[in-house]
C-alpha cells in the first residue's frame, strides 16, 4: 500500500507545530486523504510529499522530494524560498495573499503616518524633559506620503492612506493604476517619486533589484527631515546608511518593523537610537486558518492537475 499524499510543514528557524491543526482541518475539508506532517517526520527523499508549506525550509530540501508538486511559502515574501540554489525547476512557488493580512497592513502604516503627521513623534522626545510644547497641526491633505511597491498589499495600504485625506503617490516597478493616487515606476521615475515626500513607506519585496536599495544615494533623495516607514524586508535597508542619515537630521525619523536577523538582539544598537522606533514585526499577519485553507486549496489543485491560485513568478522573486 502506498503512502498516503503529504503536505510537510517545515522551517529550521520556528516551530511550525502550532499550525498542524489549521492544516489538518482544512485538509479534511478541501483535500481528503491529504496527510499533515511536519518536518523531520518526514524523511528526505519521501516520495509522498506533494507539497511543502515552508519558513525557511533547509537548502537542498526540496531536491530530495521526488514527488514534491508544490513549495507554498507561509508568508506573504518568497524570497526564503527562491534563496535554495537547488529549487526543483518545473515545481510552482505560492506565496500568502489575504485581504485581512492587507487590511492589519494598512492599519499599521495608517498610525505610522499619524505619528509623524501629528507630531507624535515629537512628543515622544519632549516627554522625558516635562515639555508641554503641542507640534504644528495640519490637514492630512498637505502631508504627502509615498508608498513603494503596489501589490495586492500596498495598493490596499495607498487606498487607505488616500481615504484618511493624505496626498498619496505609488512607486512600482511596472505602471500601476489606483484611484486618488499618483502613481511612478520604474527606476527613472524613482527619484521624482521620492523627491516631494515628507513619509515614505518601503512595502517592497526582497529581490536583486530592492536588496540594498535604501543606501545613502537613496536617503539623500528624500525632502530633508522626512520620515521612513519599512515593512518591506529588512535586507533592502543599509543599516549603516539610514543611521547616519539619522544622525545629521537628513532623515527625520523612522519606524522599522522587519530586520535582517530576528528578533533583534537586546544589546543591538538599533533599540537605543534616536528618533527610531522598533516594532517586533508586527505590521500584519495571517491567521492559520486562511493560511491552511490557501495552502491546502492550492495542494488539492495541482493533485488535480490544475495551476495553484497563488503561484509567484521566479524570475520577478514575486
Amino acid at each position: 500500500m502506498s503512502a498516503a499524499p503529504t503536505l510537510l510543514l517545515c522551517s529550521e528557524t520556528d516551530d511550525l507545530g502550532g499550525l498542524r491543526p489549521a492544516f489538518e482541518r482544512a485538509a479534511a475539508e478541501l483535500c481528503p486523504g491529504l496527510r499533515v506532517a511536519l518536518w523531520p517526520e518526514v524523511a528526505a527523499g519521501a516520495a509522498e510529499v506533494v507539497a511543502l508549506a515552508s519558513w525557511f525550509a533547509p537548502r537542498g530540501l526540496p531536491a530530495t522530494l521526488p514527488g514534491l508538486r508544490l513549495i507554498a511559502s507561509i508568508g506573504a515574501g518568497a524570497e526564503h524560498v527562491l534563496r535554495d540554489p537547488g529549487l526543483p525547476a518545473g515545481v510552482p512557488v505560492t506565496r500568502i495573499v489575504d485581504e485581512q493580512q492587507a487590511r492589519g497592513m494598512a492599519e499599521y502604516v495608517l498610525w505610522a503616518a499619524l505619528y509623524y503627521h501629528r507630531g507624535l513623534d515629537r512628543v515622544q522626545q519632549q516627554q522625558p524633559r516635562g515639555v508641554w510644547r503641542m507640534p504644528p497641526q495640519r490637514p492630512a491633505a498637505q502631508t504627502r506620503v509615498g508608498v513603494m511597491g503596489l501589490g495586492a498589499m500596498g495598493a490596499e495600504v495607498a487606498r487607505c492612506l488616500a481615504g484618511h485625506g493624505f496626498e498619496v503617490h505609488g512607486w512600482s516597478r511596472r505602471p500601476q493604476t489606483i484611484e486618488g493616487v499618483r502613481t511612478w515606476a520604474g527606476d527613472a521615475q524613482l527619484e521624482d517619486f521620492l523627491r516631494p515626500l515628507d513619509i515614505v513607506v518601503s512595502l517592497l519585496p526582497l529581490t536583486e533589484h530592492t536588496r540594498g536599495l535604501c543606501d545613502a544615494r537613496w536617503f539623500d533623495r528624500l525632502k530633508p527631515g522626512a520620515a521612513f516607514i519599512n515593512c518591506g524586508r529588512g535586507e533592502q535597508v543599509v543599516l549603516p546608511d539610514l543611521l547616519e542619515a539619522l544622525e545629521r537630521g537628513q532623515l527625520g525619523g523612522a519606524v522599522l518593523d522587519v530586520f535582517e536577523h530576528e528578533p533583534l538582539p537586546p544589546a543591538h544598537p538599533l533599540w537605543h537610537t534616536p528618533r527610531l522606533l522598533v516594532t517586533p514585526h508586527m505590521a500584519s499577519s495571517v491567521s492559520p486558518e486562511a493560511m491552511a485553507r490557501q495552502i491546502v486549496g492550492d495542494t488539492a489543485r495541482v493533485l488535480a492537475g490544475q495551476a495553484p491560485v497563488h503561484a509567484i513568478d521566479r524570475g520577478r522573486g514575486y
